[in-house]
Formats: C-alpha cells, sequence, structure tokens
C-alpha cells in the first residue's frame, strides 16, 4: 500500500479487515479499475478498490463505508465494457470488487435453477453445467460473454436465447443493504424458506427489480431460471438487401413473436457489426471517411450476407417446433426470394451446433474495427413494436452516425410488444477527431430518442444522469421517488452515488 493509502481511514481499516493482499490503492490499481473508453476518465477515476471474499466481509465493510463516510462503487467482475466497466460514476469511489466472491452455490436440474454468487462468470457456470451436470439446463448469453452471471442480469442484460430476457429469470436475491444488514427476497424472507428461487409470487412488495440498475444494496447471491435442454433445435439464417427493409423485417416478426410461434427476441443486425466479427475495416477499406456504399456491397457479397440479418431459432421436442418453425416458414416466405429451409440439430449431435448459449468473445472483435485504441458504446432505446418506427428510427440514428463521421452499426431486437434498438458506436481512442464526435453522437441520440417518446434502457455511466432527465413525467417524479428511497435505506450516502442517476441527499444537486 502506498502513503496515499495509509491516508485514508477506510483503507486503512479494510486492509487491517482483509489482509493488504486484498486493498488496492496505487497508481497502476486505479488505472486497472478505470474506464478508458469514458470521454472523461478522469472524471471516473475511482480513489482505489478492495476485494471481499464473503458475504461476512461486505457488511463489515458498508458499516466502515458508513462510518468513515466513503462511497462505494460494488463491481461483480468489473467486465461491464461500453457502460462504465468497473469505473464510478463519480470520481473518488472505493471500488466494492466482488469477483472473488465466485462460487456457484446450487444448481437444480429438476426445477432449472441456479443460485450464484456475483464474481461467477458465464464461462464458469456453463463449465459446471455441462462437466457436473450434462447439459441438462441451457444458459442465456450475452454476445460477449466474459462478465458476471450475478451483474448482466442486474443490469437487464440480453441474449438471444428464450431466457434472453436476463433481468426477469431473476428469482430471489440475498442483498447487504447500506447499513450492513442482511436480507433475502421473495419468499427467501422466510427462514428455511423451500421456494426461494422457485416463484416470483411472494407476501408484499416484490423487491427483485428494486435491485436493479439501482444503488440500493449490494447483491450477494443471486437465484437465476435456466432452461430446460431441448431434445432439438431448429434454425432459420434470414438475409434483407436493403436498409428500408428493415420495416418488413420487424413487422413479419413481431406478431409471431407476440403469439408464442417464436420464443426469443430475434434481432435484425446491420452487416458491418457481423463484419466487425470477420476483422477491422482495414480489411475491406483503408480510406477515411465513412465506409462507401461500394465497399458495402463488397462486404456483404463476399460475407454472402444480407443489409440486415437475422437468425430465427426453435427450441423442444422436434415434432413441436417442426410445427411452429413450419407456421412461421408459411408466414415469412412472401418475403424472401426463396422459401427458407431449417438447419436442425438434435441431442447427440456436435454441441457447437445446438444454438444453446455458449459463452464466447467474438463480439468483442468490433472494438477493433477502426484500428488503435479502440472504442466502444452502447445507446439502446426502447421503441414499440412496429416496423414504421423501427425505420425511423434507424434514419435519424444513421444520420446522426453520418454527421459524427462513424460508420452505423445497430440492430433490433423484436419482441412481441416492444423493440430494442441496439445501437454500437465505435471508435478510435486515438482518434481526436473520433473521440471528440462521439460525446456529441450520444447527446443527440439521447435527445432524439427521448422527444419520440423513447427511453433507453441501459447507459453508459458518463450518460446516466442525461438518461434520468428523461424520466420526466410529473415534473420527474420518478426522480423523487429513486431520491426519497435512497435517503431511507442509505441516509450517509455511502452505496454507488449516481448510479442511473441516484444521488443521495449528501451529493444532490
Amino acid at each position: 500500500m502506498t502513503s496515499a493509502t495509509t491516508a485514508s481511514p477506510f483503507l486503512r481499516e479494510a486492509a487491517a479487515l482483509l489482509g493488504a493482499d486484498r486493498v488496492f490503492a496505487q497508481e497502476d490499481d486505479r488505472a486497472a479499475y478505470s474506464d478508458q473508453m469514458a470521454f472523461a476518465p478522469e472524471e471516473h477515476a475511482p480513489a482505489g478498490a478492495v476485494a471481499p471474499q464473503s458475504v461476512e466481509e461486505v457488511q463489515a465493510l458498508m458499516r466502515l463505508a458508513n462510518r468513515t463516510g466513503t462511497p462505494l462503487w460494488p463491481v461483480s467482475r468489473g467486465k461491464n465494457l461500453g457502460y462504465g466497466g468497473s469505473a464510478p460514476a463519480m470520481k473518488g469511489c472505493v471500488i466494492l470488487d466482488l469477483s472473488r466472491m465466485n462460487r456457484i452455490l446450487e444448481i437444480d436440474t429438476d426445477r432449472g435453477y441456479c443460485v450464484v454468487e456475483p464474481g461467477v462468470g458465464f464461462y464458469d457456470l456453463f463449465d459446471a453445467l455441462q462437466s457436473r451436470h450434462g447439459m441438462k439446463l441451457w444458459m442465456s448469453v450475452p454476445g460477449n460473454a466474459w462478465g458476471s452471471v450475478a451483474g448482466n442480469a442486474l443490469e437487464r442484460g440480453k441474449g438471444p436465447q428464450p431466457y434472453g430476457d436476463h433481468g426477469a429469470q431473476i428469482c430471489g436475491l440475498e442483498v447487504v443493504l447500506p447499513d450492513g444488514s442482511l436480507v433475502r427476497t421473495g419468499t427467501g424472507a422466510m427462514a428455511g424458506s423451500k421456494t426461494w428461487n422457485l416463484t416470483h409470487d411472494s407476501y408484499g412488495p416484490a423487491w427483485d427489480q428494486m435491485f436493479c440498475q439501482s444503488n440500493f444494496g449490494v447483491v450477494t447471491k443471486l437465484g437465476l431460471w435456466l432452461m430446460p435442454a431441448p431434445e432439438a433445435t431448429m434454425t432459420l439464417d434470414l438475409q434483407l438487401p436493403e436498409p428500408g427493409d428493415l420495416k418488413r423485417g420487424v413487422d413479419m416478426l413481431y406478431p409471431l413473436r407476440l403469439r408464442g410461434l417464436i420464443d426469443h427476441d430475434p434481432a435484425w443486425v446491420s452487416y458491418v457489426g457481423i463484419a466487425s466479427y470477420v476483422g477491422p475495416r482495414s480489411t475491406w477499406y483503408e480510406g477515411g471517411g465513412l465506409l462507401p456504399e461500394e465497399k458495402g456491397a463488397e462486404i456483404r457479397r463476399t460475407l454472402g450476407i444480407g443489409w440486415w440479418n437475422c437468425q430465427l431459432n426453435f427450441y423442444g421436442h422436434e415434432k413441436v417446433i417442426a410445427a411452429k418453425c413450419e407456421a412461421v416458414i408459411d408466414a415469412i416466405a412472401p418475403h424472401f426470394p426463396k422459401r427458407p429451409e431449417p438447419t436442425v440439430w438434435r441431442q447427440g449431435d456436435p454441441f457447437g451446433a445446438s444454438k444453446a448459449g455458449i459463452p464466447g468473445t467474438r463480439d468483442m472483435a468490433m472494438i477493433d474495427w477502426y484500428g488503435g485504441r479502440g472504442g466502444h458504446m452502447g445507446f439502446s432505446p426502447i421503441l414499440p413494436a412496429d416496423g414504421a418506427a423501427a425505420l425511423a428510427q434507424f434514419e435519424r440514428t444513421q444520420r446522426r452516425f453520418t454527421e459524427a463521421g462513424l460508420d452505423y452499426y445497430g440492430a433490433f431486437s423484436v419482441g412481441g410488444r416492444a423493440v430494442v434498438n441496439i445501437n454500437e458506436i465505435l471508435y478510435n481512442r486515438d482518434d481526436e477527431r473520433m473521440a471528440g464526435a462521439v460525446p456529441r453522437l450520444m447527446e443527440h441520440l439521447i435527445a432524439d430518442a427521448a422527444a419520440e417518446g423513447y427511453c433507453e434502457y441501459r447507459t453508459h455511466i458518463e450518460c446516466m444522469d442525461r438518461v434520468a432527465a428523461t424520466l420526466d413525467f410529473n415534473e420527474g417524479a420518478m426522480g423523487r421517488l429513486n431520491g426519497l428511497l435512497k435517503d431511507a435505506l442509505d441516509p450517509k450516502g455511502i452505496l454507488a452515488p449516481g448510479k442511473q442517476g441516484i444521488w443521495p441527499a449528501r451529493y444532490r444537486r
């Protein structure tokens, strides 16, 4: 520990509590917990980090933070790239690094759930399901799956599988409140509960979702529902050739999703996204400015893809999914020059072709699109499941990308009632023009979406206040409610100040 560390009462006492090897406050340590993709990384620089290994140590650190007035910023594994990584919204917080709490506490293959600590990663859970449980349960995974299972669910992460709304699969939390006390949500509030991770029904208010994207407590155990392994899967790969085809792409799918013929949220992904997984932009074009359309057409021909690309997957008993797949093909076939034909996987076939949630990091290749020190930020508003609305959103957003001089990469994840428009802002942090354009682009995108009545579902630490300000019904009634709850649970204001724009009275402006 450095002399600067010993000057901090919290870090000094934390070292006595945990051991000096689990307190990190040297310059290199602080840099490791920073977000190098932030617009102004110095504005989110942490003061250091502490790494508990047990619930009791988390409780002790929370009490210590209250006594010393030290703000803490919890992270599960700190891999939330594009949204802040492990850096805090407010400069000077101490990172509460939960990655050493990495036990898989339970996997119930009969009832389809697991209970994990926050440090458990997707690879950890996949290995346990494969090696100890014969893949009787399948996971849903995000595109880049090197992070925390619990952390991703608590941030309402998404995956392309049937259980792909990860936040909705949460069932039963153990939480350390800001004063250091311990609670369990749902029926886990009963000592010896036998249904804690089996039902969302509970007596009184249901609190699982209150701890998603909030700073009301530190989750130390999380129950998550998993999908029983299907007997077979069927896959349809779809392409649409023109950017304006997005309208019919959305309109052909959302009624089928609403009726349950499709049981996951399929996404129409623009071709730049797929190209970015294959190689950097220089693979096809080394010039400046926007990617020329003739180069875009060359990419699509070379990779055999459309302007928009989508994969539909069906999971379950082969007779059942064959009937659903055939009904879907009948509905969408008029939109394609050739009737789509499914690819079939059955139990016993090579597992990699199953369309199961298999963790991978392929999607992170997109950060190298422009070369240099790659940067990436996500912008993901929610809009109605409506083709015209999706097309208008795409055209607005593409214009903003063009104004910023950045290649457009977007996807539209189609639910039965709503669509999530996932935009990946890729740039070279070493390019001064690009780095300067990204903050302005984010400002425009947030304002444009709010003007249409579309709220973003997740954002970077730099933009949390800005997005929170768009929740302006009744002069910001939701912000006041969050503030009341924050002050009641955390009167000293020590837990994740500023997360999702929720500030305690101590820092509220």
